[in-house]
C-alpha cells in the first residue's frame, strides 16, 4: 500500500488501512480532521505553504501541531517537529501514528529532517499518512520513508561513556 493514493471518503480504502496499521476508522478520520484544520494555524508569510500534523499517542491522545516560518529561513520549524516538540514537552513518548496535511495535490510527505525528527520517537513500523487538499492519501510506515535510518538504540548508552572532565 506504500504508495497506492487512497481517499479517505472510500470505507473499503479505509478500512483497508485499519487492518494493515492496527487502527480505527475513528482514528483515521480524527487523524485528517485534526492535521487538517491545523494547517489553519500556521504561519507562513513568506511560502505559503501550510502544513497541518497530527500525532496520535499511544494511550488515545492527539497533538497537533503547524509550520512556523522566519524571516531568517533555515530557523523555521515544520509541523511535525512543532508536533513532536508540543507531545514530548507535555509528557507523551509512545505514539501509534502520525499524519500530515497540505494544500496541494498529490500528498506531501514530511522532509528529510522530520523524518529523522520522527524517528526519533517512533517505531519504524509507525503509520505515516499524508493527505492532499482533497482528502486524497498516501500511507507508508517509517522504515519506507527513512529507509537504513539512524535512531536513538544506534548510540551507546551515557552510562557506558567515559566521564568528561
Amino acid at each position: 500500500m506504500a504508495t497506492t493514493l487512497l481517499q479517505s471518503s472510500n470505507e473499503a480504502h479505509v478500512s483497508k488501512v485499519c487492518e494493515e496499521y492496527s487502527l480505527t476508522p475513528a482514528e483515521v478520520k480524527t487523524l485528517h480532521s485534526r492535521c487538517s484544520s491545523a494547517k489553519a494555524t500556521a504561519y507562513c508569510p513568506y511560502s505559503r505553504f501550510r502544513v497541518g500534523a497530527t500525532i496520535l499517542t499511544d494511550d488515545g491522545g492527539y497533538i497537533d501541531g503547524a509550520n512556523v516560518e522566519n524571516a531568517s529561513y533555515p530557523v523555521g520549524t515544520c509541523a511535525e517537529r512543532v508536533a513532536f516538540g508540543k507531545a514530548v514537552t507535555e509528557g507523551h513518548k509512545k505514539f501509534k501514528a502520525v499524519a500530515v496535511a497540505t494544500d496541494i495535490t498529490p500528498p506531501a510527505s514530511p522532509c528529510g529532517m522530520c523524518r529523522q525528527f520522527i524517528r526519533e520517537f517512533c517505531e519504524l513500523d509507525t503509520p505515516v499518512l499524508m493527505f492532499d487538499k482533497d482528502g486524497a492519501f498516501i500511507v507508508m510506515k517509517l522504515s519506507q520513508l527513512l529507509p537504513l535510518s539512524f535512531g536513538p538504540e544506534a548510540l551507546p548508552p551515557p552510562s557506558s561513556l567515559p566521564a568528561t572532565a
